[in-house]
């Protein structure tokens, strides 16, 4: 008696196909999770506490090898404990290590890193779209391949906004031709905008992160009175980089080669803005000669790290973020805060203003400086007296009321000079520039030194 094969009928309710997920077998889920976190928190933990004070390429090659091994985490993993191996992982893992090693060994500058968005960007989006693809061909489980689809969308979005970065150009060039004058100091120039006539000539010393432009509401003004003199710091603004350590000697170096060459004779007033108050007090320092007197506009203090309690804690917060600052730029940030506004300064100012503060090098110049601070106020310590020297001191009150240790700072520089004025106003740390209010109280300050100097006569009281 023969038997003839059962063969396969119709389904029925009971019954459902067989899919590549259901023969897929292996903790799919925990492992992308596992590996995409692994990456993450490494290039996190790499960037943020390990390397904050190593030089943007580094820190890059560090993160870009983290995440390579995120990624080849997740093709060993698939192959040791599931039957659907993802081998496929391994091509973005070679592609970010290779980047990663390359950038670490050659450790390129600013310029280079300026320009190697247009190979990394198109690359990176065309790694995603291909590692999106992959994950949803090959990975059998839904819940794996959402997971991995966000990372792979990161990848296009970082890529598109690194090639949007790269086309805005040299942020030099967005702000538009300078102002003033490209005065070379030695190798490399540096940007002065001097207008106006009479002496003793201001000059103006930017704080940190800030570039000429933002005295736009101070300088005008002041012109009216006297002679005035903005320019930006090697790295700042228009003024070229510098392959010397960004600290105070430094500027203040490099500021009395930039006068001479451009014929600018002192002695000078210095009106100097946050960080560029302590810049102000090392130069006179260095060139007591060529000061006739020094306004401080909530400037920061020589013995900040003593006397300020907040200032530790905010300094390594700010160092750790300024660490991925030009980096994350890099991708499109500075493009999109471009967008959302300007700060509200007069003319071409704000635009300028933010043409160089939302840009890579503009963090990467900030950076530059935040590190060197400490040096910064070591070397302002040195200046122990102004003599009779016009002084006077514009305080925050918003910053007294935040910091504790801020008024006394304040106080110690005021009492610098037998000739001293100590104001505080009732204004935020910024407004001393950008705010109508609180630059007039500025324009006043330097006017009120500047005839002290003038006349040598006593600061008046107000």
């Amino acid at each position: 008696m023969s038997t003839t094969p059962a063969t396969a009928g119709p389904a029925t309710a009971g019954s459902r196909t067989t899919t590549a997920a259901d023969t897929a077998r292996g903790p799919f889920g925990r492992i992308t999770v596992s590996s995409m976190a692994a990456g993450t928190l490494a290039a996190a933990v790499t960037t943020f506490a390990v390397l904050p004070s190593a030089s943007e390429a580094r820190v890059v090659g560090a993160a870009l090898l983290a995440f390579a091994a995120g990624w080849a985490v997740l093709a060993r993993l698939t192959t040791r404990y599931t039957n659907r191996p993802q081998k496929w992982a391994y091509v973005p893992a070679a592609a970010l290590a290779a980047s990663g090693i390359l950038l670490t060994l050659a450790d390129p500058g600013e310029p280079a890193m300026s320009r190697l968005p247009w190979v990394w960007a198109p690359a990176l989006v065309a790694l995603g779209v291909w590692s999106g693809w992959r994950t949803r061909r090959d990975l059998p489980r839904r819940r794996a391949r959402l997971l991995v689809h966000p990372v792979a969308a990161v990848m296009v979005a970082a890529g598109v906004g690194g090639l949007l970065q790269a086309a805005s150009g040299d942020p030099r060039t967005a702000a538009g031709p300078a102002p003033g004058r490209l005065v070379d100091v030695g190798g490399y120039r540096l940007h002065l905008h001097c207008t106006g006539t009479g002496a003793p000539t201001v000059v103006l010393l930017n704080g940190l992160g800030e570039t000429s432009p933002q005295w736009a509401r101070i300088r005008p003004q002041v012109a009216t009175t006297a002679r005035v003199c903005a320019y930006d710091r090697a790295g700042q603004g228009w003024s070229d980089d510098s392959p010397n350590p960004a600290d105070a000697t430094t500027a203040a170096t490099d500021l009395h080669k930039l006068l001479a060459a451009a014929g600018e004779t002192g002695p000078f007033v210095l009106a100097g803005h946050s960080s560029g108050g302590v810049h102000a007090l090392t130069y006179t320092h260095l060139y007591p000669s060529q000061v006739a007197g020094v306004v401080l506009l909530d400037s920061a203090s020589p013995r900040q790290v003593e006397v300020v309690t907040t200032f530790d804690g905010e300094y390594q917060v700010m160092r750790r973020a300024l660490a991925a600052g030009p980096t994350v730029y890099r991708f499109g940030v500075g493009q999109v805060l471009k967008a959302i506004g300007t700060p509200g300064l007069p003319g071409n100012a704000g635009r300028q203003t933010a043409a160089f503060a939302d840009s890579p090098r503009g963090l990467a110049g900030m950076r530059a400086e935040q590190a060197g601070l400490p040096t910064t106020f070591a070397q302002a310590q040195a200046l122990t007296t102004l003599g009779n020297r016009p002084l006077v001191v514009l305080t925050a009150k918003a910053n007294v009321d935040s910091k504790p240790g801020w008024a006394t700072a304040q106080d110690q520089m005021a009492a610098l000079s037998t000739n001293t004025r100590h104001t505080v106003a009732d204004m935020d740390h910024v407004g001393f520039l950008h705010d109508p209010v609180g630059a007039a109280q500025s324009v006043t300050a330097i006017e009120d030194v500047v005839t002290a100097a003038r006349t040598h006569t006593a600061v008046p009281t107000r």
